[in-house]
């Protein structure tokens, strides 16, 4: 099997970041629409953002398990499978008139997420060795944070104009169209040596991976106990139509997209404070939400800034990981989401329960208060643990 010493073409490195944002994109749809799918099956917001919760669940145990299940295949072929389930996914929830057969494509896309981000978010270097790594690495991982940032807006714009069934129609498609690019452009890529579910032990042995990843359970649990929430809230906050929701919440995703700017350039200088910095800017945009809920102008202005910082987090986050452990990149790859996903899951469990018994703010202090510990967990703990910042290396160890 090749094993890429001539380098992948740029579109190979794109078409990986486009599955990396189809798939995460995909996975945050439901947060813009969760009125009206809980009005269309009869259910509860809460019991709706179960759509969140379990992909998130999904993906923590796939991440582990497809790493070790794929072994020698050919890493392309592994992606192009779990794109594959990514468009079964979606095809189950648009047709969907249950609970039960709308979680179930919702775990297929767990599955999906969790196998894609761990092997496909460490390509970079692999696909473009060298100096080149680092660039092929931020690409691959804007899919993640614009993912992040996108599935909202996205989802509450085509939502509110073609019904919320279509939207996922719409991720299918999108899915196909990447499976087809990721045939045409990605060579064939043999696993690295050494990677693997084997090689999870060895990268928690490191203090400053083991910071990363306890920073990124309080970061992202507090992050998607408000943020699935945030439809309802705003709602109630601005008491706005259906277009001005759509568009405060595609300026949280256009916000989002220039923080991933930010985040990435910002991470290749200072990547502890960088990581460290984006939670608590988060942190403090979600309580100044809270605090001047009800006043249009603060309320938008503190959504634009909740999207900028979350944009920066999963691209300085996982950077700050690669660099502590850059000779297990799909070994550390694979512990990020499983961590991260596991959190994600749990953290919309929690804000559920929080807003059936005491309504959005309390699920938005929740994420607020957690964010704020995850950064201060990297200011401190991941402090002095740190090579000096590093360009992600260029090549297989």
């Amino acid at each position: 099997m090749q094993t890429n010493h001539k380098p992948a073409s740029w579109a190979a490195v794109v078409s990986v970041g486009v599955g990396t944002f189809a798939l995460v994109t995909t996975e945050f749809l439901p947060i813009g629409l969760l009125p009206e799918i809980a009005r269309d099956l009869g259910i509860t917001e809460g019991t709706a953002g179960l759509m969140v919760t379990i992909p998130g669940v999904a993906a923590a145990v796939a991440a582990p398990a497809v790493v070790a299940l794929a072994g020698g295949v050919d890493r392309r072929r592994v992606l192009y499978a779990l794109l594959l389930l990514l468009v079964a996914s979606n095809i189950v929830v648009a047709s969907a008139t249950h609970v039960v057969p709308l979680l179930i494509g919702r775990v297929l896309l767990g599955i999906a997420i969790g196998g894609f981000w761990s092997i496909g978010g460490s390509l970079g270097p692999r696909l473009r060795e060298g100096p080149d790594g680092a660039r092929a690495s931020s690409i691959i991982l804007s899919g993640v944070s614009l993912g992040t940032v996108a599935g909202l807006p996205a989802g509450a714009l085509i939502g509110s104009l073609l019904g919320w069934r279509l939207v996922f129609v719409a991720s299918a498609v999108l899915g196909l169209l990447v499976v087809a690019a990721i045939v045409a452009f990605v060579p064939p890529v043999a696993p690295q040596p050494g990677a693997g579910i084997r090689g999870v032990p060895m990268v928690l042995r490191s203090a400053a991976v083991r910071a990363g990843l306890i920073a990124g359970v309080f970061v992202f649990a507090g992050h998607f106990a408000a943020y699935t929430y945030i439809t309802p809230f705003l709602n109630d906050a601005l008491e706005a139509d259906g277009a001005t929701l759509s568009a405060v919440l595609l300026a949280f995703g256009g916000a989002g997209f220039l923080g991933n700017l930010a985040g990435g350039f910002a991470a290749r200088y200072a990547v502890r404070p960088t990581a460290a910095a984006a939670p608590a800017l988060l942190s403090a945009a979600v309580a100044v939400m809270l605090l001047v809920a009800g006043h249009a102008i603060g309320t938008v202005a503190a959504v634009i800034v909740w999207g900028f910082a979350f944009g920066a987090i999963p691209v300085a986050t996982q950077t700050y990981l690669f660099t502590a452990a850059p000779d297990r990149l799909e070994s550390v790859a694979a512990a990020f989401v499983s961590v991260s996903q596991a959190s994600i899951g749990a953290g919309a469990l929690l804000g559920g329960i929080m807003v059936d018994r005491s309504g959005e703010p309390s699920a938005l202090g929740l994420g607020a208060g957690a964010a704020l510990i995850g950064a201060a967990v990297l200011a401190g703990l991941g402090r002095s643990r740190t090579a000096a910042p590093a360009p992600v290396p260029g090549g297989p160890a």
